[in-house]
């Protein structure tokens, strides 16, 4: 596997790891303004990165989850539903990485479920 594959796989399953347990605490918390900065730095992060790499699938599902939060940013209400489809994305996001894991190659497949 490319160094730079394996290195994005490591540092993108962190990352959720945290958004994970991030989104959990904003959805108690949705006026924290911390807490959300720190999700989208990290979604935004994933998204650019898929970006870089050629992930039009992983880029598009990141870049989608990023534009609901960028609502909340916006002052938009956070409802436990937005939270909920976030978690969706997250969760579509890790089967993909661990596809990508096993064939080196980001699957086909349409996410308009989500998106």
């Amino acid at each position: 596997m490319d160094e730079l594959l394996r290195d994005f796989l490591t540092e993108t399953h962190e990352s959720i790891d945290v958004v994970d347990v991030e989104l959990v605490r904003f959805e108690q918390d949705p006026n924290n303004a911390k807490i959300l900065n720190n999700i989208f730095r990290l979604v935004h992060t994933i998204k650019g990165t898929c970006g870089f790499l050629n992930l039009p699938r992983l880029e598009a599902l990141t870049h989608a989850a990023e534009a609901l939060m960028g609502k909340f940013r916006d002052g938009a209400r956070v409802t436990g539903e937005a939270v909920t489809l976030i978690l969706a994305t997250l969760d579509r996001v890790k089967v993909l990485l661990d596809q990508l894991e096993q064939n080196e190659a980001e699957p086909a497949g349409d996410d308009r479920d989500l998106i």
